[in-house]
């Protein structure tokens, strides 16, 4: 293959091949039949009476491995390649970027077969309606009239990749110039794995390694991502060696080396380690809450999982049964009865990525921003599917609409806003959790069938529920042996699940506070501990009798 860099623009890596991309095959065939087509085969077009593509388009998040295809096409097709990096072609001096882009486009013509890659579009063909520079409205006109001025039309053909399709001009996506538009997607399990055995093909594994269990482990990862997933199994795996031995004095001879293997263990660790390319900017601390961790709230367990774990871990399955999956569940009731910690083991248990979002940081004083910030949230799930998406304190963001034009009509933008990307997420895998402690101020719309299918009032804890919410907090402390769980379930009737839990954190305070005072290191949480706890604890209408 003829590669020409023109000077200012990056070296094409010329070694890149089919073998190279995993996960892709649909894409990737669809990319050939666009561009291989034309430029070996063009006499099949003349035999057919058509004119041959023009131009591709390749979106998708950064990392889902659009530089890759193109690359890979070019190799295989043999033809001449002219890689172009599009926010170097601007350029400080009047005409001067036009005219690069004339060159390379002459260049192109001079071969019987051209692909001119041009990455990262949006920075070299922005919308003109949103730019304010007279520079990338001419750059945007002069990319349109060399397109639209190719005399070879099956001699040369347009490959351009971005991660933001919307901030393209529109003249630049209709047919004759981009002709064709292919979006990159997350990779399925199957292609997960295909791309964990092309990345792990020269590493040394140990038996141990199930790589059918990482890729069950990395829902939402793009090529990038299990990339740097391997890398960082191997870097675990070094510092082991390292912590054994120095890595900066002698090297380590045949003998040892070869005994060096990373394991499943070194996978598993790197899978803490490494964070989801697409949710990387809007992910949160978010604690690993199992349903063990969740006392009583039996039936409302019940409903999350079959609400959540048959659409998302079997979406095949439950897509050929015909059934629609519940597209959202709003969780509603008192505060401290669970709702954040059901929602935080729904997104440690279903094993789909978990984006949470508290409603109030998105409102924003600035017009627009708030929509913005609802838009780019969806686009993060949408992209990194399967995914949950939880918006904590729901209410504050999509209030009931009134006309209240003195607020400036924010709570009307983004309850539109809101309800629009709630309907664009039909076949896309993902989830919408809400909660909030006043359902009554939600917009009425929020709660027809089809947004917010499934509705959870979450009561009250019974004694039974109060019992296994007081095991699960006081069983992590060193209670005295006058301490009966039982009783002060009875007794706590009105107890919120946070109530019991901030109940039994203060005994363990009043008996820390107490060792502290004798100068010992050894104390148990007594009964009198509680009883002095059951009095600071705030709202809480039990006592001790």
């Amino acid at each position: 293959m003829l590669a020409r860099i023109m000077p200012g623009f990056r070296k094409t890596e010329s070694s890149a091949s089919y073998d190279d991309i995993g996960g892709l095959k649909k894409e990737v065939a669809r990319v050939r039949e666009m561009v291989e087509l034309p430029l070996l085969h063009p006499e099949i077009f003349r035999h057919l009476g058509t004119e041959p593509p023009r131009g591709l388009l390749l979106y998708g998040p950064p990392g889902c491995g659009k530089t890759l295809i193109a690359r890979a096409v070019a190799q295989k097709s043999g033809v001449h390649f002219i890689s172009v990096n599009s926010a170097e072609i601007i350029r400080q001096h009047y005409g001067e970027s036009e005219q690069m882009l004339r060159e390379i486009f002459d260049e192109a013509q001079q071969y019987p077969a051209s692909v001119i890659f041009f990455d990262e579009i949006d920075a070299l063909a922005p919308n003109r309606e949103n730019v304010l520079g007279d520079l990338e409205k001419r750059v945007v006109s002069e990319l349109l009239a060399l397109m639209d001025g190719l005399k070879s039309r099956g001699g040369t053909v347009i490959i351009a990749a971005t991660n933001l399709p919307n901030k393209i001009d529109p003249a630049l996506r209709r047919p004759g110039r981009l002709d064709r538009e292919i979006e990159i997607r997350p990779p399925d399990p199957e292609g997960r794995l295909e791309i964990l055995r092309i990345h792990t093909r020269n590493m040394p594994l140990s038996d141990d390694v199930d790589l059918e269990i990482v890729a069950s482990k990395t829902p939402g990862f793009l090529g990038a991502d299990l990339a740097a997933l391997c890398r960082e199994a191997s870097m675990t795996c070094l510092r082991e060696l390292g912590a054994e031995r120095d890595l900066f004095g002698d090297a380590p001879d045949k003998n040892e080396l070869s005994r060096v293997k990373v394991s499943m263990r070194h996978f598993l660790r790197a899978l803490d380690d490494v964070e989801l390319s697409t949710t990387r900017d809007v992910a949160a601390e978010v604690p690993r809450v199992r349903w063990d961790d969740v006392g009583g709230l039996a039936s409302a367990k019940k409903l999350l999982r079959d609400a959540s774990e048959l659409p998302l871990k079997h979406a095949v399955m439950f897509a050929k049964s015909g059934l629609t999956p519940v597209r959202g569940i709003l969780l509603s009731g008192r505060p401290g009865t669970g709702k954040t910690l059901l929602a935080h083991a729904l997104g440690t248990e279903s094993g789909a990525n978990f984006i949470a979002v508290r409603g109030p940081e998105l409102i924003s004083k600035w017009v627009g921003d708030s929509e913005k910030g609802i838009r780019e949230i969806f686009k993060k799930a949408r992209q990194s599917a399967p995914s949950i998406l939880f918006f904590d304190e729901v209410d504050a963001l999509v209030p009931e609409r009134r006309n209240d034009a003195g607020a400036g009509r924010v709570s009307e933008r983004t309850a539109g806003q809101f309800l629009s990307e709630m309907d664009s997420l039909k076949d896309k895998n993902v989830l919408v959790v809400a909660a909030t402690n006043r359902p009554d101020l939600l917009d009425r719309a929020m709660l027809r069938p089809g947004r917010f299918d499934l509705r959870i009032e979450l009561p009250m804890p019974d004694a039974e529920a109060r019992r296994e919410i007081f095991r699960i907090h006081a069983g992590r402390l060193r209670l005295g042996g006058d301490v009966n769980l039982d009783d002060f379930a009875e007794k706590s009737e009105g107890f919120s699940g946070a109530d019991i839990e901030a109940l039994c954190r203060m005994a363990g305070i009043n008996a820390l506070r107490e060792a502290a005072g004798n100068n010992t290191d050894s104390f148990t949480i007594e009964a009198r501990h509680f009883a002095e706890a059951w009095q600071d604890v705030a709202g809480s209408p039990g006592n001790m009798g």
